[in-house]
């Protein structure tokens, strides 16, 4: 009887402290969080009107000319007259090749036009002697001046193909002095002499490479959506990433006019570098002018939805999300250029997110 008692005295003493606490009834009722979310919800409108703006592309800097010299024939290397970092002139000779077989060559084609040349010139002295002695009516019978005549031709024929092939072997000579095709600085040499060289595919490496630095050209490649917005007729400026403190500025050059295999346009701008003080292969920043044309739909920037599958924008139609699939074109500091299914004073949402799915009431 006196445990009984116990046990109800702690039982009434628990429930009393569980009423003194500071513990709140807990509201079951449905949260109004998501209903108040979408009546927060802002929206701006679809603007239409010209854009212009600029650019931001990389681009690197290539030599004017360059060249890669491959010998025309088999041969080894007789003497090298220039060297990595050498400055060239047009015509200048760089590299004389030897090839023992090819004087050989030339001596025997050289005999065979010799010997062919002789008997021409008997065969044509045989063939006025006749003549003359035609003159006599019955002293040379018409056919033995024919067939006079006839060899006269021939061996004159054999005479001229022997000096062709005479020729032929002289330029084949001609072949083993390589000479500059146009000024500008030898960058790299891969040969040493008595080396045994032979002509090569462009994939093989070169003797020597050749490039005119005195003039570069700053190659940039515009994105597709850009191409038919470039602005030709505006100079462009670039920075080089090397040379931050500078600043150049010069005019489009020339452009591709066709989409590469990455979806781009090559363009070209020329760079002045008298000074030498620009490399191939350095990179620059490059802010190219645009124009949109005549008429842009714009929409603000947070409007824009991006997720890995899509950029989508969510437009209020009857109340409800739609999702518009857009393709973003030049940005501003506030406002983008979009494609998609849009019009002028469509209501799109502001500050969108991936939470809001299609169908949902706005």
């Amino acid at each position: 009887m006196k445990y009984n008692k116990l046990i109800l005295c702690a039982a009434i003493s628990t429930s009393l402290y569980a009423c003194s606490g500071n513990q709140k009834p807990v509201d079951l009722t449905e949260s109004k969080t998501a209903s108040s979310a979408v009546s927060a919800n802002q929206f701006g409108n679809v603007a239409e009107k010209a854009l212009s703006s600029s650019a931001r592309l990389p681009g690197q800097l290539k030599p004017f000319n360059e060249v890669n010299l491959f010998p025309k024939v088999n041969g080894f290397v007789k003497q090298l007259y220039v060297d990595r970092g050498s400055i060239v002139k047009k015509g200048q000779l760089l590299i004389t090749l030897e090839a023992p077989e090819m004087e050989s060559q030339y001596q025997a084609a050289n005999s065979r036009y010799l010997q062919a040349q002789e008997t021409a010139l008997a065969s044509k002295e045989k063939y006025q002697r006749l003549k003359e002695a035609a003159a006599e009516p019955g002293s040379v019978s018409p056919l033995e001046l024919d067939n006079a005549s006839a060899k006269m031709k021939a061996d004159e024929a054999i005479a001229n193909s022997e000096r062709s092939n005479v020729a032929s072997v002289r330029t084949m000579q001609g072949y083993l002095n390589i000479y500059a095709p146009f000024d500008g600085m030898i960058v790299q040499r891969n040969v040493s002499p008595g080396a045994l060289v032979a002509p090569g595919k462009a994939t093989d490496q070169p003797m020597l490479v050749l490039q005119d630095i005195r003039k570069m050209r700053l190659e940039v490649y515009i994105p597709e959506d850009y191409v038919d917005k470039v602005d030709l007729t505006q100079p462009v400026t670039f920075i080089f990433n090397a040379m931050p403190g500078n600043e150049y500025t010069a005019k489009i050059s020339r452009s591709a006019n066709a989409l590469g295999s990455m979806r781009s346009e090559a363009i070209e701008i020329d760079v002045d570098n008298a000074k030498q003080s620009l490399k191939p292969g350095m990179y620059a920043e490059v802010k190219i002018p645009m124009l949109s044309g005549a008429k842009s739909l714009l929409v603000p920037n947070s409007a824009i939805v991006r997720s890995t599958e899509q950029e989508y924008v969510i437009a209020a139609r009857d109340g409800k999300a739609e999702l518009v699939s857009v393709k973003e074109g030049l940005a501003t500091h506030d406002s983008t250029e979009v494609f998609g299914s849009l019009k002028a004073n469509d209501r799109v949402l502001l500050h969108a997110s991936d939470e809001i799915k299609n169908g949902d009431k706005l």
